[in-house]
């Protein structure tokens, strides 16, 4: 196992909860139906949870956990407010734009996990839990888009 290899990928999964946070943040604020802002609410819960246990994990590693979102989650949330703007606080599109979301967070996992030899299997049983919690919101998300249609 190679520390530095762990960290970098402990750090991707702080980033793509970052992004969810600053996500769901977002999509709470566009969001007019308690019901969403609530579910919102759930989803910013899971990754900080996710987040502090891969803080805790860096820092025991001796690494400096990572503050920063990615770009591509930056990006993600201009767009949405773009086009929040253009379209209003509409339910449908506040729904497709966080499962486009949750589908970059499960990708970031599966990636994760397929670099198994990197980490300890502590660290594999903590990020394969994440990624339960994880694909979990997703599918709630799915869902609901689903009844949507």
């Amino acid at each position: 196992m190679d520390t530095e290899k762990s960290i970098a990928i402990l750090n991707s999964l702080i980033q793509i909860n970052n992004d969810r946070i600053e996500g769901y943040e977002t999509a709470s604020k566009e969001a007019d139906e308690t019901d969403l802002k609530t579910l919102f609410s759930h989803f910013t819960e899971t990754s900080l949870k996710c987040k502090a246990d891969l803080v805790a994990e860096v820092k025991r590693l001796g690494g400096k956990p990572t503050e920063g979102t990615t770009t591509s989650g930056k990006l993600f949330r201009v767009w949405m407010d773009i086009k929040s703007a253009i379209t209003g606080s509409d339910r449908k599109t506040i729904v497709n734009s966080c499962e486009y979301g949750e589908d970059v967070a499960v990708q970031t996992y599966n990636e994760a996990l397929s670099h198994s030899e990197d980490l300890t299997p502590e660290q594999l049983m903590m990020i394969k839990e994440q990624h339960s919690a994880i694909k979990a919101n997703h599918d709630k998300i799915k869902n609901l888009r689903d009844l949507m249609a």
